[in-house]
């Protein structure tokens, strides 16, 4: 019984081991068949790969080609540009030299014109003061029996007033050398009249924008010798102002300082607040 068994079990797996013998040919026929269309699939994809690969190339070539022409026409436009604009400075430079050499040609001009003005002038301010001293110094015609025979009468000496308005009349008409001698003269020959802190003051004046220095030394002698004149407010904030000029700060803020201090009423006291809050510290 054990044997019977035996032997069909023993039948039964030589029978498969030959059924699986006779399909190994087939299984390794059909492992073939698969590789080859792999790799036929493989190829083909490659080359569709390789073409499109190659579209794109072609289509990045013509886009870089392209860039290429674009940039090349901006540099051309870049150096057409740069030639104009070296141009046109040309153009400007030469039309800038013809104009200052026009320019020159009138300042020269007015030059001369303005040097032939001056002569003019200095030669009217010195026929002026010629007449003017003239006038003051003309002898009066002597009524009979003023002089004795023989004897010239005196010259007239003329007033303060007189030398006064003819000073000033002299500083109106721009001959300041003229006037400041005509006040000079004033205080000479009338040193105690009331005009004389009034011809300090002009002769300050006459100083104010040539000789600084001078024209301090007088304002300074119609504030100190003359308290109390009209004048004096005036000059304070004259010396205020100079200083100022100078970029004194402390001396003008002094100045300043004092006139509204000892001239509270006088109409330079808005004048000098207003300057204060100007003056740098």
């Amino acid at each position: 019984m054990r044997r019977t068994e035996a032997r069909r079990l023993g039948g039964k797996g030589l029978t498969m081991r030959r059924g699986l013998f006779a399909a190994l040919p087939l299984c390794l026929l059909a492992t073939a068949c698969a590789t080859k269309g792999q790799v036929r699939l493989l190829q083909n994809e490659i080359g569709s790969l390789r073409i499109e690969t190659a579209r794109r190339d072609s289509v990045r070539a013509a886009a870089l080609a392209a860039i290429i022409g674009l940039q090349q026409r901006i540099f051309d436009s870049l150096a057409a540009g740069r030639e104009a604009l070296r141009n046109f400075d040309v153009r400007i430079q030469a039309d800038l030299t013809g104009v200052q050499r026009q320019l020159l040609q009138v300042q020269e001009l007015t030059g001369q014109s303005q040097s032939r003005l001056s002569e003019l002038k200095a030669q009217l301010d010195q026929r002026a003061e010629q007449s003017e001293v003239a006038g003051m110094t003309r002898p009066s015609t002597p009524a009979p029996g003023d002089s004795v025979a023989g004897t010239p009468p005196a010259a007239p000496v003329p007033t303060a007033d007189q030398m006064y308005q003819a000073a000033r009349l002299q500083q109106q008409r721009g001959a300041a050398g003229t006037a400041r001698r005509g006040f000079q003269e004033l205080i000479r020959v009338h040193p105690s009249h009331e005009l004389v802190p009034e011809a300090l003051f002009y002769i300050g004046e006459s100083f104010a924008s040539g000789a600084p220095d001078s024209a301090v030394a007088y304002y300074t002698q119609v504030v100190s010798r003359f308290p109390r004149a009209a004048k004096a407010s005036t000059s304070l904030y004259r010396l205020g102002r100079l200083e100022s000029g100078r970029n004194n700060s402390a001396a003008a803020r002094a100045y300043y300082d004092r006139l509204i201090k000892e001239y509270p009423r006088s109409d330079e006291v808005e004048l000098a607040r207003d300057a204060l809050k100007n003056l740098r510290p």
